[in-house]
């Protein structure tokens, strides 16, 4: 018997690691030993760089960039297991998580920091980049990433403009003379699973910038930001990204990095599926758990139990998931392939209880499913 432990992390308790090794204590205590296989998972979101960096043996190099309000923060870069491939998390440059709540303003926040990470990854050799943007406190249409590496973002006078979206309407002209010319030799994979286009109601001033700090008035401006350096955008490398699905992901980020960087925007959980060797892992196995902390409706669009169970309806395979927290709507997932969502819960308790148990949780739920999958141990 082989069985895949695929699982993510349960955010704010165990990594994807972590709930995969609780997973496997429970099937042993089965008497099951020697089939399990762990391959630690993620949706491209918060924990994909761990993720990938222990699935791949790879290792984190730390780096000292600007966070989104320009302070100097210690952050990093992992660097997968070929030595090659560099994959960032652009939330611990430019994160919502990094700066306070009273401190949120999309006017004045800004990707310099992340762009401070891709060089980072260049200065250590890599031309392939698997990049998570989810999770950012910005809109400013990826300006600041642009300045740290190297374009010219200047004003009617021929000086450089300031950093976040506010200063979008300053732009008169992009300059890429002194681009870091190492791109234009490189890959960007971007987890991007959201279709927002970079501007209009839909766009990324208006559906996420409120949740940065933006204000009604504040979205209006900044969507007509967005709109004019668009249109800069399309002068100056003929990529129109206006209205491009996916271009409105970490307010219009996406958007910089198809136009200047030919940036591939793919769902987040199939970078992690290829990157980790997922498939080729499920194709013999009799069996696949797979889990995250919280389950319900939004589960199937992107987030890694379906991504997995996707994989493992191609060939047959059941697929089991291990949750923290069972929510409504889970009746869809059946149809990508889920076999049954299993709650860890073994009594009412309150949640900091429940995440301080995690990996026991998981242990106990693990056992009982393979007790139940086996028979009783008759497999």
């Amino acid at each position: 018997m082989k069985i895949v432990i695929a699982p993510d992390s349960y955010k704010g308790s165990l990594s994807a690691k972590e709930v995969g090794l609780a997973i496997e204590r429970g099937i042993y205590k089965t008497g099951f030993e020697n089939v399990t296989k762990i391959v630690p998972m993620a949706d491209g979101g918060e924990g994909t760089m761990e993720c990938l960096i222990d699935a791949t043996g790879g290792r984190f190099i730390e780096a000292a960039v600007k966070n989104p309000l320009g302070r100097e923060i210690s952050s990093g870069i992992g660097i997968l297991g070929d030595g090659k491939t560099c994959v960032i998390e652009m939330a611990m440059s430019s994160g919502l998580y990094l700066i306070g709540e009273g401190e949120r303003n999309p006017l004045v926040t800004t990707t310099y920091g992340f762009g401070q990470l891709i060089q980072a990854g260049l200065d250590q050799g890599c031309r392939t980049f698997i990049l998570g943007i989810g999770g950012s406190a910005t809109n400013d249409g990826g300006a600041g990433m642009l300045q740290a590496l190297g374009a010219k973002l200047l004003d009617t006078d021929g000086h450089p403009v300031g950093f976040g979206g506010g200063e979008l309407a300053r732009i008169a002209s992009i300059h890429l003379d002194e681009f870091d010319k190492r791109i234009a030799d490189s890959q960007f994979v971007v987890a991007c699973d959201v279709d927002n286009p970079f501007v209009g109601p839909s766009g990324a001033s208006a559906v996420f910038g409120p949740q940065k700090g933006a204000t009604p008035e504040m979205v209006q401006l900044l969507d007509c930001n967005l709109l004019h350096f668009a249109n800069l955008i399309q002068e100056t490398t003929g990529v129109a990204v206006q209205q491009v699905p996916g271009t409105g992901a970490a307010g219009g980020l996406a958007g910089a990095l198809l136009a200047f960087m030919k940036g591939r925007l793919e769902s987040g959980v199939s970078i992690v599926t290829r990157e980790t060797g997922l498939e080729e892992e499920i194709k013999n196995a009799d069996l696949v758990i797979t889990g995250e902390g919280q389950v319900d409706f939004q589960t199937a669009s992107g987030k890694t139990p379906a991504g997995v169970a996707q994989v493992a309806r191609k060939y047959g395979v059941p697929v089991i998931i291990l949750a923290g927290s069972i929510g409504h709507g889970i009746e869809s997932l059946y149809e990508h392939g889920v076999t049954a969502v299993v709650s860890i819960l073994n009594r009412p308790m309150p949640l900091e209880d429940a995440m301080n148990q995690t990996g026991l949780l998981l242990e106990q739920a693990a056992e009982q499913v393979i007790r139940i999958y086996t028979r009783g141990g008759s497999q």
